[in-house]
């Protein structure tokens, strides 16, 4: 029975020859807003209103990009079950058509968002300098959106084709990259360069998304089966991407209205409120991401299972996928409990700022096992295509979850603590209709598979 059960499992070597780049690529976008806020909210003139409109600005930008890149979840799902399939020549016009796609729909997003930014920031609730700050970050970090997109589209392409070693290697140099100039830029080199504050940030990110978008291309060229030549007969999964990325682009609407609705309270609550908010949200965003290593070596796996029909195999993937990212999460609560009163120093020192930092942290740390099986079936979800039940999942847990807890709690006057009570809901929602769809639809589809 243990020889039958082994051999039905992906094993752990296989899951972490995809999670483990795939963690150190995902942290790389989250890790350079992680160094813009710890950055910028050390700079000598004005740092708090510094720190709260880079993470106003952060929060928006991840908005966009989350939303617009679920193309590059779509790419990978259909990849992976093709690839799973034998059938890669079925999508080689599809793999140019995606990523132009997005690299159009990127060029539109960015001349409406930077000719209406201060509009748009000040539906958050920002006024004044911070007003002042988020725009004239945003107009140079927003020119990156082409090429930030483009490159996710190919990093999807290269996780359908079960590498994220790829996508590691340009990220990575990404991050490394932005932490150098970050220092330069922000703080200036006496002589050489003048200080340039919050531009600065902006600029070193902008260079940073250049030399991962160069990266990922020069894999595309050289390791992958496609290329970016445009046929003008319409590949016919065409059809299926689109279907899911629309699908998904609700889904990620819905999830970046509930952000956007737990920025907009913080900013009303004043300055300090929101510079804790920035760096909460950048830590669980960072966590998040962390985490989603595993999600997105389930998403490749399960699609490469779902190509197969192998559901036995996919129902152990989700058993052991969820326990390896269960795991990670109970040590980044351990590590983060035990430095709990000194990780804010790291991103301001204002005493209110941090104040209002620690008295909720623990909140975000707690809620990190109910995220690491939140994502780890959305990733796995993904790559069996359900789009539409994520998306109503989404919806549910932001219309009928974490919209009316924070109102409840704000009508109290609970502030941050009750931004952390909704998001701490909304989760829950998540991780809890996810794990049981799966449970009634592919555990029984594996039971079938045995019977048959």
């Amino acid at each position: 029975m243990k020889d039958t059960v082994a051999k039905d499992k992906v094993s752990f070597r296989a899951i972490n020859k995809l999670a483990i780049p795939a963690i150190i690529a995902g942290i790389a976008e989250p890790l350079i807003s992680l160094t813009d806020i710890a950055v910028i909210g050390n700079v000598d003139k004005n740092p708090v209103e510094a720190l709260a409109a880079a993470g106003i600005v952060g929060s928006f930008l991840s908005a966009i990009i989350w939303i617009v890149a679920q193309t590059k979840t779509a790419i990978s799902a259909i990849i992976s079950q093709h690839f799973g399939a034998k059938r890669l020549h079925a999508v080689k016009t599809l793999v140019p058509q995606a990523i132009a796609l997005n690299f159009l729909l990127s060029m539109v997003i960015y001349g409406i968002t930077a000719f209406f930014a201060r509009s748009i920031f000040g539906a958050y609730n920002a006024e004044g300098l911070i007003l002042r700050y988020s725009v004239e970050y945003y107009q140079i970090r927003a020119i990156g959106y082409p090429l930030t997109l483009v490159t996710f589209a190919l990093f999807g392409v290269f996780r359908g084709l079960q590498n994220t070693l790829w996508a590691m290697k340009a990220s990575l140099t990404g991050a490394v990259l932005n932490v150098v100039l970050d220092y330069m830029l922000v703080y200036g080199i006496e002589g050489f360069i003048p200080p340039l504050h919050l531009k600065g940030a902006a600029f070193a990110s902008l260079a940073s998304q250049l030399i991962m978008l160069l990266i990922a291309l020069y894999f595309f060229f050289t390791r992958t089966p496609f290329s970016l030549k445009l046929h003008l007969r319409i590949n016919p999964k065409i059809r299926d991407l689109l279907f899911m990325s629309f699908n998904l682009f609700i889904r990620t609407a819905a999830l970046n209205f509930a952000i956007y609705l737990a920025n907009a309270y913080a900013t009303g609550y004043g300055k300090n409120y929101i510079a804790a908010q920035s760096m909460l949200m950048n830590i669980w965003l960072f966590f998040s991401f962390f985490i989603d290593g595993y999600a997105n070596a389930g998403n490749a796996i399960s699609g490469r299972l779902l190509g197969e029909r192998n559901y036995r195999r996919l129902w152990y993937l989700s058993v052991d996928i969820s326990k390896y990212a269960i795991s990670i999460a109970v040590i980044l609560m351990v590590v983060c409990g035990t430095f709990y009163n000194s990780i804010g120093e790291i991103f301001n020192k204002d005493p209110m700022v941090l104040a209002f930092f620690t008295s909720v942290f623990w909140i975000v740390l707690l809620m990190q096992p109910v995220n690491a099986v939140a994502f780890m079936f959305d990733g796995i979800f993904k790559g069996l295509g359900e789009a539409v039940y994520l998306r109503n999942v989404l919806l549910a847990a932001t219309f009928l979850g974490f919209t009316p807890t924070l109102l409840i709690a704000d009508h109290f006057n609970l502030k941050l603590y009750g931004i952390w009570m909704a998001f701490m809901v909304w989760m829950l929602i998540r991780a809890s209709a996810l794990v049981i769809k799966f449970r009634n639809k592919y555990l029984r589809a594996a039971g079938k598979t045995d019977a048959a």
